[in-house]
């Protein structure tokens, strides 16, 4: 089977159910954007040689497929696709609440970086932002199950408190945010 179909060669795209789209519907773009950051948490699994959050963060990317399913089906058609459940969401809870017990209080913000695995982290949360963004625009127009939004908002949560606890767990202190007040 080649993967080429020649069917988007004229900037046009199905959605799962035979809808056409152009490739820069905001549909396309929010769950592009979810495609984006499963890459980018594939590049931080890689990077986090034996942490424990690989495998939720191996469950992660699998949920993201399933909002990119539900994202990429076609909104007049029923169809059966996925689904996301609260239980996602309280996994993600459990986790953040689980390392943000083992790290010092936060008192100002601080700057992405420290190193290589930390900063894959801030750019996994940024992109989930983008993300987030992306499926509230779409959700303007079109029906969007809310629990796409909230699973969202909280895995960008998620990777800032990931962040905090791979800096901790590799020794690095976090830099805080000076404001220039002048």
């Amino acid at each position: 089977m080649k993967i080429y179909t020649k069917t988007g060669d004229q900037g046009m795209t199905s959605l799962y159910g035979g809808m056409r789209v152009s490739k820069d519907d905001v549909r396309i773009e929010a769950y592009g954007t979810v495609d984006e950051l499963n890459a980018h948490i594939a590049e931080l699994i890689a990077s986090l040689d034996g942490h424990k959050q690989i495998e939720l963060l191996i469950e992660i990317q699998n949920r993201l497929f399933t909002i990119g399913s539900i994202l990429a089906s076609d909104p007049t058609k029923d169809l059966s696709v996925p689904d996301l459940r609260e239980s996602d969401i309280v996994m993600l809870e459990n986790a953040m609440d689980n390392m943000d017990a083992t790290l010092e209080p936060l008192r100002t913000f601080v700057l992405p970086g420290g190193s290589s695995s930390n900063s894959k982290a801030h750019i996994c949360r940024t992109i989930s932002r983008r993300a987030e963004r992306r499926v509230i625009s779409l959700a303007g127009i079109s029906d969007v199950n809310p629990i796409v939004v909230k699973y969202l908002n909280r895995l960008s949560d998620y990777f800032f408190v990931l962040s905090r606890k791979i800096a901790s767990d590799l020794g690095h202190h976090e830099v805080p945010w000076i404001a220039r007040t002048q």
